[in-house]
Order: structure tokens, then C-alpha cells, then sequence
């Protein structure tokens, strides 16, 4: 018996060092250790021995197991150590050294949108004031128009602020009257910014948006020179000339008001997927600002006039870029931002 012991021994020392993965060797131990293991099944016949044989033999069985463990033990750090070295090898960066330019990152589809129609109303005279993300219920509500009985304030519409009278700002027509208020007539203004709505999210809702508000109050001001500059912004967007057409709506802030489709620039108006067979794009809201709305501002109607119009960013970067699902705007996944 001790022959055997010695012989499967030698068996084991001389496989260990070939084992490269832990994995190996576990399925290793366990077929010399284990219940059915080759140590095992040789220690079964060891009862079958005198007393004399079993003193001896017991001694140097213990002896050789705990030289087999010691030895599988030794090759285990030494996997593991291989395995670190090689990690070490092919994972390290030097974090000191200069990163070269490789073109890598760019800007946000939303944000690029953004700095497409901001630069349409600069080159059309315009100012850009940023949106305020916090205002108060007289600037959302009441000052453009809304009364307490409007659904819009009802909590299930909006974010409203525990304790203070603040909400989030469902619509960037909250800074309305402090531009009136605070700005030099004539006024040119363009206004950007993130809004919030308490919406169930889905592919064409979400509780947190970009909108576009452009205003303008001056002497003369009519729908023509509304028009005409709702016209020009769509067709810098589209990278060509599209019309538009008025249908009549109701917004408390405008009188008259209406909505506005533009000629689709993906088919010219003969249909697709994207007018959805039509020719025409649903869009923005528009009308000439309510006399309320201006002498709320401090602004005598009588004497002024001006246009407003609204539209949601997402919704333009969806119908310019093809994408179908709004939520993907405030989902970080980089396989869906590459494509822009």
C-alpha cells in the first residue's frame, strides 16, 4: 500500500504544476480527495490491515495528505498570483500619461438641437435668457393668463413645492412676466430651458422636458411677423425652405391663437413615416400675446403688440433625428448617443 501511496503522490506533484485555472483545479482535488477520490478509495482498504500494518501505514497516510493539501494550497496562491500579474499586464493605464485626441465624445442630440435654434434667433436679432427651473404660482399662473379654476394647477398636472407656494416650472411662459418687467421695449426674446409636468412617462411623455419660448412685443407687431419668423427658425432646422400652416387653438395666453403644422422636409409633403402619411408635421403652439398677459407686464396693450410661441425640444431632436421614444433623451446609453 505504501507503494501506491507513493506512486500516486508522485502522480499528483508532477500534474499540479501543468493546472492553470482554479477552476482545474478544484476538479482536480476533488477527484484525489474527494468521496469517490483516488486517496480515498486506496484509505478504504486500510481496515483490511493487522495492527502493526495499520500504525504504520496510518502515520505515513496522514503525513502524505497533509503534503498533498500543502501542495495544492501552494499551487492555488500561485494561480492566483499568475492571474493578478496578468491583469496588472493588460489592464494598466498610466493615469499621468497625456491623452491623445481621438475624437471621442461630442455633444448631447438635445444640446445640439438647442444651439441650432438658439442660433437661428440670434441671427434674427434675438436674445437668449435661460429659463428659470423654480418659480412662483403668480408667474406660472396668474401672470400669463391662468386662473386658480385652471385645470393646469391641479396637483396631478403639476410639481408644486411643499410649504412655500413655488412649483416646477411647467412651461418656460413662467418668465414672460418678469421679461416684461425687467427688459427694455422693444422686446426680442428667446427662451430655452427644462420643464417639468407630473406625466405618466411613456415614448411621447415625460415628466421632464426642454422647451423653446420665443417673444416679441413692439409697435406694429402682427401674426404676418410671427409667421414669417416661425418660418425661417423650422426652415434653418430642416436645412431647407418649408411651409407652414395656422389652424385655430385656444391658449389662455394668446388672443388669437393657433397651432402650427410645418411641410415635412423628409418627403416634401408627399408622406412618410414621419408626417405619418400627411405632408404635415404637428408642432408648436402660437397666437399674439393677451392683452391681460401685457398689462400684467407693466405694458400698455394699447400702444404695443406681440407674438409668442412655444414648442418642446425633445420633440423637434425627434422628428429631426428619426427617434422614436423620448425617454431615450434622459437614458445615458452610449450605443443610442454614438448615432449622433
Amino acid at each position: 500500500m505504501l507503494q501506491i501511496l507513493n506512486t500516486l503522490q508522485e502522480q499528483v506533484l508532477t500534474k499540479l504544476p501543468a493546472i492553470s485555472t482554479q477552476e482545474e483545479l478544484v476538479v482536480y482535488k476533488n477527484s484525489i480527495f474527494g468521496k469517490n477520490g483516488e486517496l480515498t478509495e486506496i484509505l478504504k482498504g486500510v481496515k483490511d490491515l493487522s495492527i502493526e500494518e495499520k500504525q504504520t501505514i496510518g502515520k505515513a497516510t496522514n503525513d502524505m495528505k497533509n503534503s498533498l493539501a500543502a501542495a495544492f494550497d501552494i499551487r492555488s496562491q500561485a494561480i492566483d498570483a499568475a492571474e493578478v500579474e496578468e491583469r496588472l499586464a493588460s489592464e494598466y493605464t498610466d493615469v499621468t500619461f497625456p491623452i491623445a485626441d481621438t475624437g471621442i465624445g461630442h455633444l448631447h442630440p438635445l444640446t445640439q438641437v438647442i444651439r441650432q435654434v438658439e442660433d437661428s434667433f440670434t441671427r434674427m436679432g434675438f436674445e437668449i435668457r435661460e429659463s428659470m427651473e423654480v418659480t412662483n404660482e403668480y408667474k406660472n399662473f396668474d401672470a400669463v393668463n391662468i386662473p386658480k379654476s385652471h385645470p393646469a394647477r391641479d396637483m396631478q398636472d403639476t410639481f408644486w413645492l411643499e410649504g412655500i407656494g413655488n412649483v416646477l416650472a411647467t412651461h418656460t411662459s413662467s418668465m414672460q412676466n418678469e421679461i416684461y418687467k425687467t427688459h427694455d421695449l422693444p422686446i426680442r426674446v428667446v427662451i430655452p430651458g427644462r420643464v417639468f409636468r407630473n406625466e405618466d412617462v411613456d415614448a411621447t411623455h415625460e415628466n421632464t422636458f426642454y422647451q423653446v419660448e420665443a417673444i416679441v412685443v413692439d409697435k406694429g407687431i402682427s401674426f404676418a411677423n410671427m409667421k414669417y419668423t416661425i418660418r425661417t427658425m423650422l426652415s434653418d432646422i430642416a436645412g431647407k425652405e418649408v411651409k407652414i400652416r395656422l389652424r385655430p387653438s385656444y391658449y389662455p395666453f394668446v388672443e388669437p391663437g393657433a397651432d402650427v403644422d410645418f411641410s415635412c422636409p423628409f418627403c416634401d409633403g408627399t408622406g412618410c413615416r414621419i408626417c405619418k402619411g400627411t405632408g404635415w408635421i404637428e408642432f408648436m403652439g402660437c397666437g399674439m400675446i393677451h392683452p391681460n398677459v401685457l398689462r400684467e407686464g407693466g405694458i400698455d396693450p394699447m400702444v404695443y403688440s406681440g407674438f409668442a410661441f412655444g414648442f418642446g425640444l425633445n420633440r423637434l431632436a425627434m422628428i429631426k433625428y428619426g427617434i422614436n421614444d423620448m425617454r431615450y433623451f434622459q437614458n445615458p446609453n452610449v450605443a443610442f448617443l454614438r448615432q449622433f
